[in-house]
């Protein structure tokens, strides 16, 4: 019988909510959510016991260049990453971590990455997990959708929109902070972990153009195996997620100029083109499968 995340480390999840200090309901006040060093400690066991050896940076001089570019030249970097499961954030972080330098623990404790208010408010053992990595807490466009079918009043509804605005207006501006005390934002352009069998899931979200426009350099990173994947009998539950320890490779692009990445595709693109948004974030979708492909094949 496969180990699930709940099964296999209950006693961590049960230690880790008596240090919890994440917030529960996510407001405009708390958007910015510092990394929690205390549950930390149990996700590096985790971590150490499921990270297999031989896993490690592909393209390490791309990592390092970017870390370079942030560093010495004052540059605003962003890294969009594949979307497998819950250990995806962890991983990178970790992984930089023990790649050993003094550049890549700089850059790994310079990462703060963009998360959905569902990992903060769902549950309470799912927020002690993600909060040992430091994030920005956004309103995702697909939550806000779901608020729409639900059965509430429309009042209710307009309330909720509300929230969602002041979120998303206050995680901005913690990201701007963020900028420019030279830490690095993450994000997953897919917005959701990738289902197998559902494409949908793979496909970039439209506001991922704007970070485009906010950063001057990004890399994108492909992540090719993976410790912790989605139950199939359970798919929305993430503590049933299946523990299955692996090598994992996190390879980074070159440095790619933000703003002209984005002109670049824009000005190929026909007059009527009816979305010039998912156009750019297409093109990272395609660069981020190619990636995966060629680490792949190594």
């Amino acid at each position: 019988m496969a180990d699930t995340l709940i099964s296999k480390y209950g006693k961590y999840f049960e230690a880790m909510m008596k240090v919890s200090t994440a917030a529960a309901k996510v407001d405009e006040t708390n958007v910015y959510q510092e990394e929690n060093k205390e549950t930390r400690k149990y996700m590096n066991v985790l971590l150490r016991e499921n990270i297999l050896p031989g896993s490690g940076l592909g393209n390490a001089e791309n990592f390092k260049a970017f870390y370079d570019a942030i560093t010495k030249e004052g540059k605003h970097g962003l890294i969009l990453m594949e979307h497998y499961s819950n250990t995806d954030l962890p991983g990178i972080v970790h992984l930089l971590e023990e790649h050993g330098e003094d550049w890549s623990k700089d850059l790994a404790s310079r990462i703060v990455a963009i998360a959905g208010l569902k990992l903060n408010e769902e549950d309470a053992g799912i927020r002690s997990f993600c909060e040992s990595f430091s994030r920005i807490v956004v309103y995702p466009s697909r939550s806000q959708a779901a608020v729409e079918n639900k059965d509430i009043s429309e009042e209710e509804k307009e309330e909720e929109a509300k929230r969602a605005k002041k979120i998303n207006f206050a995680a901005m501006r913690a990201m701007d902070t963020c900028k420019k005390r030279g830490q690095v934002i993450l994000v997953f352009p897919s917005g959701t972990r990738y289902r197998p069998g559902k494409p949908e899931t793979k496909k970039g979200l439209r506001e991922i153009d704007s970070y485009l426009r906010l950063f001057d350099i990004m890399i994108l990173v492909s992540i090719n195996g993976n410790c912790l994947r989605i139950n199939p009998e359970s798919p929305d539950n993430m503590l049933s997620d299946i523990v299955v320890p692996d090598v994992i490779t996190y390879t980074a692009s070159p440095i790619i100029e933000c703003k002209k990445f984005r002109n670049d595709i824009l000005a190929a693109l026909p007059e009527d083109c009816p979305d010039p948004k998912l156009e750019t974030v297409g093109k990272v979708m395609e660069i981020l499968d190619e990636l995966h492909t060629n680490a792949e094949k190594k």
